[in-house]
């Protein structure tokens, strides 16, 4: 490449491209600083003053802070209401002032919003989770199934059930997800629920989502299918009850199967077992009818990217990198679901975009 020309274009475009290059290495720092902030408890402050929150009044407002570093609390805040997490607004003081307001994205991280986000952030932020993206070169060289083997010698799934930090880190950011899920199923979803009598949760987990759909349909039957490690000491409760077992192995029979963010844990041939066993559970209970219902993401093609207001094709393969550093599963277009649906044995299936950036997809035998 030539470096300059006489009016010095390849000058901008060499610094354009260096700006590029520096602002994804130095990516993390936008999460770092979203932990940081939930740790020093900045939004519950600033949600319990009410009105706009000058620098000053949340620098003496945050407990146990260094007087030494108080002066730096701003710098947290400027990056942070850069990446849209706190607004400034005028504060119509002598000194004219801005002060901090959450925004909606922060509403999503307060720990009282039954919708709260912080598990997930927690978990995934967690060392034990984030160690395994520093052994993904050495991933690509070796014959470990991922890089979380690589780093801590076992799988995800084997860790989790040994050590309890991990194991609650995990299910507090399922149940988080799944309150936000229920909401928005239950509600806009009541049809796909209609003419069931009887429903196995696949993988989940304490029962949220269950819960909830046993709440609101109080005529149907409903199991969580789980582990032994995570369902132990779960209590049944009227028209819900949990079942430790392998759904690898065999899922209890039932007119409808519920796999939320299951089958994107998991390889095709994984996959392939589990909906394998779906298909019996569902056929021994009911000969002609029953379904299988996949929450998970359908990654969007190029030509189908539609200008939604987040942007959730980055978003997207964010997960399905995911899925390749901790687990062995993958995000999935609409024709390797598909591919995946009909290799099982089914006949039909429909996708309903409700949920962001996963959708609703109802398999049919």
């Amino acid at each position: 490449m030539d470096m300059v020309n006489a009016n010095g274009e390849h000058v901008n475009e060499l610094l354009q491209a260096q700006a590029h290059i520096l602002n994804h290495i130095l990516n993390f720092i936008n999460s770092m600083s979203l932990k940081c902030a939930i740790h020093l408890g900045i939004p519950y402050i600033i949600q319990n003053h009410g009105k706009p929150m000058a620098i000053t009044d949340l620098d003496a407002a945050l407990p146990m802070l260094n007087p030494t570093k108080a002066c730096n609390i701003y710098r947290l805040m400027r990056i942070l209401a850069h990446s849209g997490f706190f607004a400034q607004q005028n504060l119509y003081n002598d000194a004219q002032e801005d002060g901090y307001v959450l925004t909606n994205a922060f509403h999503l991280l307060l720990k009282d919003n039954p919708l709260s986000v912080t598990p997930f952030l927690k978990a995934m932020l967690d060392p034990i989770l984030t160690e395994p993206w520093h052994c993904l070169g050495t991933w690509f060289k070796n014959n470990d199934h991922t890089p979380f083997d690589t780093t801590h010698g076992k799988t995800f799934w084997d860790y989790a059930g040994h050590d309890q930090k991990l194991n609650s880190l995990f299910n507090e950011g399922m149940a988080s997800d799944s309150r936000l899920v229920n909401s928005i199923l239950i509600d806009k979803c009541k049809k796909v629920f209609e003419g069931l009598n009887s429903l196995v949760d696949v993988g989940g987990g304490t029962g949220t989502l269950s819960k909830a759909i046993a709440d609101a349909f109080p005529h149907l039957e409903c199991i969580v299918l789980d582990l032994p490690h995570v369902v132990a000491n779960l209590q049944d409760s009227g028209n819900l009850k949990y079942v430790a077992g392998d759904m690898f192995k065999e899922i209890p029979a039932s007119d409808a199967i519920l796999l939320k963010w299951i089958l994107h844990d998991w390889n095709d041939d994984e996959c392939l077992k589990i909906l394998k066993r779906c298909k019996e559970a569902i056929s021994r209970q009911n000969k002609k009818g029953g379904k299988v219902m996949i929450i998970d993401m359908v990654l969007m093609k190029n030509e189908k990217m539609n200008g939604e207001a987040f942007n959730s094709t980055e978003t997207q393969l964010f997960f399905d990198m995911l899925m390749m550093v901790l687990v062995t599963g993958k995000e999935r277009q609409e024709e390797e679901w598909a591919k995946l649906f009909f290799a099982a044995g089914f006949s039909n299936y429909k996708i309903t975009p409700i949920l962001g950036l996963r959708s609703l997809i109802q398999v049919f035998p």
